[in-house]
């Protein structure tokens, strides 16, 4: 443990001590079964971060009403029935040695009407939430009272299931939240207007629960300490609401951010520093007696001693990291920092479920690019081979490096080619752009782990079908990749073009004025990297928007940085032929040209590398995975390593 003593020192939350301080948070996982009940696969994926050393684990949203729901496979509390798999829970965590706290939740505005049956949700007040957009019915002063009965009934049902604490989810713009703060909250009743009325529903559920639990049951309080949206509460305010939840009989508090009007603040996109709510957890400690426990992109065991050490908060909860990693704790404890799988912050697997306005909800439990066994804890499991066998993996990008370590960890013997003297292939290339630098930090993990599990590396070194066959290997995986598509259009060679990657590689310049021919994640990615170096830039993309393929909290920041740079954005727009100092393009039937520029950019998709596949198929037991397969996202392309891997 060493420099982290802070760390790995336990913490008393009320009556109840926590062997360490580091806390999984409430994430929406989406592994309970759809009637809200406890899933095997919820189990495992608790029991996974137990083993892992967390020393305080908080069971994601759990609805006391069935109205409460946020999703379709969250868990329930609203009676009973639910008690058997709670139980089920805690006593598998409980094994080794953590501490579990179930946080009860009402989502109120902040869902659909296809999650509550095609009932209409209910608020404060009746205004729609600008992401769900349904109009809520406003709560009787009856139902509110009805609710506060409800809680009260739920933190008894956690109790009864073995639960060590209960939190009471008060951030994030849900019910209590809505309640809470004057953005959502426009009623003139005992229960609007200043904040002593705004603050009655929380207080009297926390009331309500104390007595109900006792004085000794561990009692937590989750809310944002800014709102980060338009008249939301503000952190001034929110240490006035900590000392008012202290009074009532909390024990600790658990310091986020925003509502779902500011989601992108909430899902923490690499375009916020590490540890940026770190003053907002430092501002609410300093306005209360109870522990504090901090959130936000704390990706770092220094980072998160010192806010120990210096007093910012008591506790660490480390969100994303826990997904990437689940055994982080014990890593940071025997000193193996660089086996550590690191979040990235990508946003892909671990907000796959999280609904959207216009698309389908999702069923699809939570997961991980880095970590593509979370939540498959179940189905996933690094078992030694029944018989080692030779592996040769072509390629050394994401998913050739995950196959290769996994496989290496079963006991196969694993040679890796990699025809580049540095592994990472195009994704490495993904680490230029401006806020991208921690996938580098995931390729030296796969590479470490590769490395620790003895996989032979051989870089700088590209397989000939022949060299491979040679070695008569038991299975050959061809994860070559992809490379660029070319357009086939005319002018497509001039002297002034040049491909996406060869500018952010520094193979190639740009001039002043440039012109970026698609407008996806490479596309938008390019130009704030040309932005950023103070060119100027205009995007053409043939579909409606730019940056379609971009999860939204990257999105959210990303745009608004391409809008800051002046990038002239041009959408549902076709590019039919280069020029030499431009291009023809089509819009709405029109056709034009737009000229003038010093460099044109290609950035239209990708294509699969894989003319390895004719000579070796037939010769051996052969395995085409990622964008060799198809051009594909690279957490579905890491999956497929680890997957192939497993199977050997």
């Amino acid at each position: 443990m060493g420099q982290f003593q802070k760390l790995f020192s336990p913490v008393k939350i009320g009556r109840l001590e926590v062997k360490n301080r580091f806390v999984v948070p409430s994430m929406a996982t989406n592994l309970a079964r759809e009637d809200g009940t406890v899933d095997q696969r919820l189990c495992a994926y608790w029991t996974a971060r137990a083993k892992g050393g967390f020393g305080l684990l908080m069971v994601e949203f759990t609805a006391i009403d069935p109205l409460g729901r946020v999703g379709l496979c969250h868990p329930g509390i609203w009676s009973d029935e639910f008690i058997p798999g709670m139980r089920e829970l805690t006593q598998a965590v409980h094994v080794h040695g953590a501490r579990i706290a179930l946080q009860i939740a009402h989502t109120g505005r902040q869902t659909f009407p296809a999650i509550l049956a095609g009932a209409q949700p209910v608020s404060a007040s009746p205004i729609p939430c600008p992401v769900d957009r349904a109009i809520p019915r406003q709560l009787s002063t009856e139902e509110i009272y009805q609710l506060v009965e409800k809680f009260g009934d739920a933190a008894v049902r956690a109790q009864d299931a073995g639960f060590d604490a209960v939190e009471i989810h008060g951030a994030h713009g849900y019910l209590i939240a809505q309640f809470m703060s004057s953005y959502s909250n426009k009623r003139i009743d005992e229960f609007g207007g200043s904040l002593d009325n705004r603050m009655r529903f929380p207080l009297a559920i926390i009331r309500g629960v104390r007595e109900r639990l006792g004085p000794a049951f561990p009692l937590l309080f989750r809310m944002s300490g800014e709102e980060k949206v338009p008249g939301g509460r503000t952190i001034d305010e929110s240490r006035l609401v900590a000392r008012m939840v202290e009074e009532a009989g909390i024990d600790a508090i658990d310091v986020s951010v925003g509502v779902a009007g500011a989601a992108p603040y909430i899902f923490a996109p690499p375009a916020l520093p590490p540890g940026f709510l770190l003053h907002s957890a430092e501002q609410i400690k300093k306005s209360v007696s109870i522990p504090v426990i901090a959130v936000g992109r704390i990706n770092h065991p220094l980072l998160a001693e010192d806010a120990i050490e210096s007093g910012k908060a008591d506790l660490i909860a480390w969100g994303r990291s826990s997904l990437a990693d689940p055994e982080l704790p014990n890593k940071i404890a025997a000193g193996r920092l660089e086996e550590i799988a690191p979040c990235i912050s990508c946003s892909q697997g671990c907000i796959r479920n999280f609904p959207v306005p216009g698309k389908p909800l999702s069923t699809l439990g939570v997961t991980c690019l880095v970590n593509p066994f979370c939540g498959y804890e179940t189905e996933m499991q690094i078992t030694p081979a029944r018989q080692p066998k030779k592996v040769v993996v072509v390629g050394g990008g994401p998913a050739g490096l995950e196959a290769a370590w996994v496989a290496a960890a079963r006991g196969h013997r694993v040679t890796l080619y990699e025809k580049n003297k540095v592994a990472g292939g195009q994704y490495r290339i993904g680490a230029i752009p401006p806020f991208k630098q921690d996938i580098a930090r995931a390729l030296g993990y796969y590479q470490h782990m590769c490395e620790k599990h003895g996989v032979t590396l051989k870089m700088g070194t590209e397989a000939t079908a022949d060299e491979i066959l040679a070695q008569k290997p038991d299975a050959v995986i061809l994860a070559t990749g992809g490379e660029p598509l070319i357009p086939n259009i005319p002018g497509v060679g001039g002297d002034r073009v040049a491909l996406a990657i060869d500018i952010l590689e520094g193979k190639k310049g740009a001039g002043l004025n440039v012109l970026i021919v698609g407008g996806g994640m490479v596309g938008c990615e390019v130009a704030d990297f040309l932005g950023e170096h103070l060119h100027r830039v205009t995007l053409v993309e043939m579909l409606p928007e730019v940056a379609h393929d971009v999860p939204f909290p990257i999105a959210y920041f990303l745009l608004r940085r391409l809008k800051d740079y002046d990038v002239r954005v041009e959408t549902e727009t076709l590019a039919l032929e280069l020029l030499e100092d431009g291009a023809v393009v089509k819009k709405n039937n029109e056709t034009r040209r737009i000229e003038g520029f010093d460099t044109i950019v290609l950035a239209v998709g990708t294509k699969s590398v894989d003319s390895l596949k004719a000579q070796l198929a037939p010769a051996c037991r052969l395995h085409v995975i990622g964008d060799a397969r198809a051009p594909r996202k690279a957490i579905d392309a890491i999956a497929e390593g680890a997957a192939v891997a497993l199977k050997l």
